[in-house]
């Protein structure tokens, strides 16, 4: 299942710096002008994931496989991105291709990097951005809605009549000043409304990047984005690039002492990577063996036969049935001959809704 998240923010924020801590690579350019990214770096990356060590642990299995989920360093959008200015359109298209969008925030003041708009103002970076994305909704709908209402009306055509609905809503959020992420639509409408590939439309978080001395706690610049993203319905990571990017290059233990002298409990990449993971709707379930251990993601929701085919298309088909057992007491019971044994392993059906941490096998024909 290949999601992928987009870094979006001004030029200096910390994108790349955190791309690079990310992917655990150089392969972003972290230079102090704009436009230092001009093509979209992409990388993969483990999703941490603490329960597949104690899985293998158990069942001895020799290889550990985390969930991933890809990220993409978008160069930075400036003011009139929506026109063309810096390159913009082409960075908007980086964003629509993706099916969620992190927006970094400069929440640390450093003179020796520059800002675009020559002040430290978080929101304001923000707003910059939203509006450019919104302005570019706004554009495209504004040309598709002629012939849409063309269509719906002269030939009756359905398909064009519901699109029309659903540009209609759009643009009312957008001339409102509300991005579309905002608009209550029908899950009869969703795939419909997905089909409008609207920037606004993406589910945001919204990344705090701060000074060393501030990634515990934040502080007054990342409060303010903190409260931005509570009315936009978003989530806050608070990090610090800088701290990240320097712990990408260190093993475990380096990392764990680094980590302790700071007062950090983990790198904030780790809480990153989970917020967007969530954000987009994602769990994991397990399989174990000998082999073996791997976190296999799946949408909250999803039922047996459709985790299974996440493995396979032809175990979809074929299902029969799921064998399971939930995390807690296959690790309480040590495995999963002691879990069957004391009746903890269940056999699940096609109804079955997979919950996250689901240790399972699947019997198909």
């Amino acid at each position: 299942m290949a999601l992928k998240v987009a870094i979006v923010g001004l030029p200096n924020v910390g994108k790349s710096t955190l791309f690079n801590a990310l992917t655990k690579t150089a392969a972003a350019q972290a230079a102090n002008y704009p436009f230092c990214t001009i093509e979209p770096n992409t990388g993969d990356v483990a999703v941490p994931e603490p329960r597949l060590k104690v899985l293998a642990e158990i069942a001895g299995s020799k290889e550990i496989i985390p969930a991933r989920i890809t990220f993409v360093d978008v160069a930075g959008l400036v003011r009139g991105a929506s026109k063309g200015e810096g390159l913009g359109n082409q960075f908007l298209a980086n964003i629509r291709d993706c099916d969620a969008v992190a927006f970094v925030a400069r929440c640390f003041i450093d003179d020796d990097i520059t800002h675009v708009e020559n002040r430290i103002d978080p929101v304001a970076d923000l707003e910059i951005i939203e509006t450019e994305l919104m302005l570019a909704d706004l554009e495209s709908l504004e040309r598709r809605r002629p012939q849409l209402e063309k269509r719906a009306k002269s030939s009756g055509d359905k398909e064009a009549a519901l699109t029309l609905k659903l540009v209609d809503l759009a643009l009312a959020q957008l001339n409102a000043g509300k991005p579309a992420r905002t608009a209550e639509v029908s899950r009869e409408d969703k795939k419909a409304w997905d089909m409008l590939q609207l920037l606004t439309a993406l589910p945001a978080l919204y990344v705090a990047n701060v000074d060393e001395g501030s990634a515990d706690k934040g502080n007054e610049l990342s409060d303010k984005v903190a409260e931005r993203a509570k009315a936009d319905g978003a989530n806050t990571v608070v990090i610090s690039a800088k701290i990240d990017s320097e712990l990408a290059v260190l093993d475990e233990a380096e990392q764990m002492e680094f980590l302790q002298e700071l007062g950090l409990a983990e790198p904030g990449l780790n809480r990153l990577i989970r917020e967007a993971y969530a954000l987009l709707g994602l769990q994991s379930y397990f399989t174990v063996g000998p082999k073996e251990a791997r976190a296999w993601t799946i949408h909250v929701g999803d039922t047996a036969p459709q985790a299974a085919g996440v493995i396979h298309t032809d175990f979809e088909k074929g299902f029969i049935r799921a064998e399971t057992v939930a995390y807690d007491d296959y690790v309480a019971l040590k495995g999963e001959a002691k879990a069957r044994e004391a009746g903890k392993l269940r056999a699940e059906g096609k109804s079955y809704v997979v919950k996250d941490g689901d240790v399972m096998n699947f019997l198909f024909s």
